[in-house]
């Protein structure tokens, strides 16, 4: 039986003003578009209201809205789409609520709905895991969304088994259904025509907080500058928070200035050329959940230099090269080696490339729409 299903998309419609989409976003809009397309069951979608509660969304609105939002992500411009569609809906019998976003999983007793099944995708548990990395309780926060999904969902979805461990300790009383689903790439990233650059760079990609471990880099930047031909290093993301260092050596070093640039918040388009033209994309995460930098850098045919971390090697396997996100010397050295001409380290790499397959969202909901009609 195809179980009637009923996406939250509360979160896509209050991103579509942003410029740029995280990788949950990502996610959101896949689900949206994957619902869309499903003509065999029978398809709802809602936003939480305040004040008002959970309304339906046409699926008619929505059909218009997710290329005016793709578009503008595309370009990296802020949305100022008006929406549409909203109205009062009646929960449907046997239906699955799928919660895809960790946007209302602090306040999921009060929304959760008895008649129906709740699904909730878990991205990781880093801020309950490493509260020194979260903002101001920011941790606090997170252990309430992971203890209500624990208490209260039906089924649960994670991007990989690294963070699956990471929830063990929440489900010690109830363990719902449980199912590994990691994110697709988008294949729009792939085979896209390199942006030019007066030499040879790297690329780092996030938003710019202490998890990320941005500092490491710049320290080595500082050290490369004195370099003749040194790299460059680009920074893509946003500045995030209790990053009170790294923005005083972004702003403040006369040393790092010529070879560092902070590009900021980047549209899919020229994101896509970046990627391409790097020496390699760098994760020097100290924790992760899934690493979707990797798979979209791998997907795209270019290298990986990532920190050892077991999210990261369920992500790019036996492809790229791992170092501790602590061991500066090994960081300065694997740079230097992928920054030389004819590198030999970069040339194995895509080697071991040619074996990787990338995960596709085809796969992803051939496996989560069958564990729902499953519940």
């Amino acid at each position: 039986m195809k179980r009637p299903l009923t996406l939250d998309i509360t979160r896509l419609l209050l991103r579509r003003r942003h410029a740029t989409p995280t990788g949950i976003d990502r996610l959101e809009l896949a689900y949206a578009r994957a619902l869309l397309a499903a003509r065999d069951r029978p398809v709802a979608f809602e936003a939480w209201v305040p004040g008002v509660g959970a309304c339906g969304y046409a699926r008619a609105a929505l059909e218009v809205l997710l290329p005016e939002i793709e578009a503008r992500w595309a370009a990296g411009e802020a949305s100022g789409i008006a929406l549409s569609g909203l109205r009062l809906r009646q929960p449907r019998d046997g239906e699955v609520r799928l919660l895809v976003s960790h946007h209302h999983l602090a306040e999921l007793e009060r929304r959760h709905r008895p008649e129906a099944k709740t699904c909730v995708y878990i991205h990781d548990a880093i801020p309950a895991d490493f509260p020194e990395y979260a903002r101001p309780g920011g941790a606090e926060k997170h252990e309430r969304r992971l203890r209500n999904a624990a208490a209260l969902a039906d089924a649960i979805l994670v991007n990989s088994h690294a963070t699956a461990a990471s929830l063990d300790r929440f489900l010690q009383a109830r363990r719902p259904p449980l199912l590994v689903a990691p994110l697709g790439v988008e294949p729009r990233r792939a085979a896209v025509a390199p942006e030019a650059q007066d030499r040879p760079y790297f690329l780092c990609l996030g938003t710019i907080e202490p998890r990320k471990n941005h500092l490491l880099l710049l320290h080595i930047w500082r050290n490369l500058a004195g370099e003749a031909g040194a790299p460059r290093l680009i920074l893509v993301g946003r500045r995030g928070w209790e990053n009170e260092n790294v923005v005083d050596m972004l702003e403040r070093s006369p040393a790092i200035r010529e070879l560092v640039v902070e590009a900021g918040r980047v549209g899919d388009a020229r994101l896509g050329g970046l990627v391409a033209g790097a020496c390699a994309v760098l994760m020097p995460s100290f924790a992760e959940g899934f690493g979707l930098p990797v798979a979209e850098a791998l997907a795209a045919g270019v290298p990986v230099i990532a920190s050892d971390l077991p999210a990261l090697r369920e992500t790019g396997g036996s492809v790229p090269d791992y170092l501790d996100p602590l061991d500066g010397p090994g960081w300065t050295q694997a740079i230097r080696d992928y920054a030389a001409p004819g590198s030999v380290p970069r040339a194995a790499q895509f080697e071991r490339l040619k074996s990787w397959q990338p995960p596709s969202w085809d796969a992803h909901f051939a496996a989560v729409l069958p564990f729902l009609d499953n519940l």
